[in-house]
């Protein structure tokens, strides 16, 4: 249940009840730090790929979650994905993308809104795993991910004082939930990462 409702039953196509322009515009109005803004970018992206790769068939209800998971973290680090709700209902959101964008806390928060959806379960697998990709590729010489390996990532992520914000249970939980492979949820992050990444650095780039 989310804040006392039950379970949403999804259909096959969601509807986030806003758009790509009203999202950025909703996440504008309480991210202003390039960090929280590439990290938005990024998993908007990301979850747009593996709508793809999913055959999900709906891209744009996957990258609109992507891009507002972390709505609330900047202003409300402590209230992360309670004051969530709030904002997005303000801005229009339908209860489906409300209940993904919380599902990436739950068992971090008090949310209890748990990821169901094969889309909530890729963006709680992948939250943490996109910051320790990146944590590895700009120390790397081409300070890209397009020539990240597996291998790199997974020395980095046995490496637990390297990027240690990045929980690694959470990613191990991650890939349990949709029964793959560790191996297999890096290599797809990183090609899905691959995909946007010069889209980011150009959305980035244009905001200074």
């Amino acid at each position: 249940m989310l804040g006392g409702k039950p379970a949403l039953c999804y259909n096959t196509i969601m509807n986030a009840h806003i758009n790509r322009q009203q999202a950025w515009d909703l996440l504008a109005q309480y991210n202003k730090d390039p960090f929280h803004l590439q990290h938005a970018l990024t998993m908007e992206g990301v979850m747009k790929w593996y709508a793809a790769d999913q055959n999900a068939g709906d891209e744009e209800f996957w990258s609109i979650a992507g891009l507002l998971h972390d709505i609330d973290f900047e202003q409300f680090p402590e209230q992360h994905c309670i004051k969530a709700p709030e904002l997005l209902a303000g801005g229009g959101a339908s209860e489906e993308l409300i209940h993904a964008v919380c599902s990436h806390g739950y068992g971090l928060t008090v949310v209890d809104a748990k990821p169901e959806h094969l889309m909530e379960k890729i963006m709680f697998a992948t939250d943490e795993l996109t910051g320790l990709i990146w944590a590895a590729a700009i120390i790397r010489p081409s300070k890209s991910v397009m020539d990240m390996e597996i291998k790199s990532v997974k020395k980095k992520f046995k490496t637990p004082a390297f990027a240690a914000g990045c929980s690694r249970k959470v990613i191990e939980d991650g890939a349990a939930l949709l029964g793959w492979e560790l191996d297999t949820l890096i290599e797809k992050t990183i090609l899905a990462m691959r995909s946007c990444e010069a889209e980011v650095n150009a959305a980035l780039a244009a905001l200074k």
